[in-house]
């Protein structure tokens, strides 16, 4: 079984199977807001994104699981003219600097390069495994980019970054909130891929339009590439027909609201979700922590609680804190810090840690 990393608020764990059950074994940067990792199985680097705050952002790699690592750039935005200045659709000024690394994905057109995505809404892409980065301007400078919004976030940034198994210049990237952009010729130009999505929060006339979509996370299915996922602001959607259209799911267990969705490696068909209340709530319906499953599509869903707790669970799993290894294994951290861990699709979960600092991303290391 694979072992997965913990991206928390406090350090990067380490969760290894010992004996039957994972278990944390080790911990790096610890005390430091490591936001995302990620695992290039290409030659086995591990990247991790931290955020220091008043210090600012920060990207380490590590060539030997974890043992050393080295502190690599950090994808940084061009400077503006001098007076220059530019105004969100809420009147807050949009700062050309990187606030946070949502999204690091491989390039697979060349096995140094690399995808980032940022929050103020910026693609970046390394040829140098993260020695150096330039920004993707083509969609930086798109026109309708001044009018993107703030999901959770002040600024819109990009958090799901999808590179087409079968033709590594076709890249779709998910945007909170400017919906899902899609490129075929590796970057050079864009459009939109959102039709189909459904934006309650904004007017009837405009609840339709692909740019003010808020996907909480999109995933590709990787043994059928023209099958995407995507778990929104206001409910799941699914495209069958590669991002030509979208479809929204109206049922799904307690909630059809939540970050995160897992596709599972082999079958199109089955997805996990983590379902909860949206907008001011975003906890638990009925306080019962469970996860949702479906093996058709969408069509029915299974309730899966046995291991989780049932009552006064408040736990939320953030958008990259529900991953699935091939075989089956899953594994999600949460706001509280729990974490837990299922060898068998989801029908029960054990637990792996009850007191880690709160959870932003679950990485299998494959």
């Amino acid at each position: 079984m694979q072992p997965f990393l913990l991206s928390t608020r406090k350090g990067l764990f380490v969760a290894e199977l010992v004996g039957d059950a994972y278990q944390v074994t080790r911990g790096h940067f610890i005390g430091d807001n490591v936001t995302l990792a990620m695992v290039d199985s290409r030659g086995g680097d591990w990247y991790a994104a931290l955020d220091h705050g008043h210090f600012g952002v920060k990207l380490h790699r590590s060539e030997d699981l974890g043992a050393t690592w080295t502190e690599i750039a950090t994808p940084a935005y061009p400077p503006r003219s001098e007076g220059e200045k530019e105004v969100s659709p809420s009147g807050r000024e949009v700062k050309w600097a990187t606030s946070l690394i949502w999204a690091l994905a491989p390039a697979l057109d060349h096995d140094h390069a690399l995808w980032c995505g940022t929050a103020p809404g910026g693609l970046f892409r390394s040829e140098d495994r993260g020695a150096s980065w330039k920004l993707v301007e083509s969609l930086w400078l798109d026109p309708s980019r001044k009018g993107w919004m703030g999901g959770g976030r002040d600024d819109p940034g990009i958090h799901s970054i999808c590179v087409d198994p079968r033709d590594p210049r076709s890249i779709a990237v998910a945007i909170s909130s400017a919906g899902v952009w899609r490129t075929r010729d590796g970057g050079a130009t864009w459009a939109t891929a959102a039709n189909g999505m459904r934006a309650a929060y904004m007017p009837p006339e405009q609840a339709f339009d692909p740019v003010v979509q808020d996907p909480h996370l999109v995933v590709q299915s990787p043994s059928t590439p023209d099958t995407w996922w995507a778990q929104h602001h206001n409910g799941i959607f699914r495209s069958t027909d590669n991002l030509e259209s979208w479809h929204e799911i109206e049922h799904a267990g307690p909630s059809t609201f939540g970050f995160a969705v897992a596709v599972d490696p082999t079958d199109a068909d089955t997805a996990w979700f983590v379902p909860g209340i949206k907008d001011e709530k975003r906890i638990p319906v009925d306080g019962r922590f469970v996860v949702t499953r479906t093996r058709d599509g969408g069509a029915t869903f299974d309730v899966l609680s046995r291991g989780l707790p049932d009552t006064f669970a408040y736990d939320l799993v953030f958008r990259h804190a529900l991953a699935v290894a091939p075989g089956g294994t899953l594994a999600m951290g949460t706001t509280t810090g729990n974490v837990f861990a299922s060898r068998d699709a989801g029908d029960s979960w054990t637990c792996v840690s009850h007191h880690l600092p709160p959870v932003h991303a679950v990485t299998f290391v494959t």
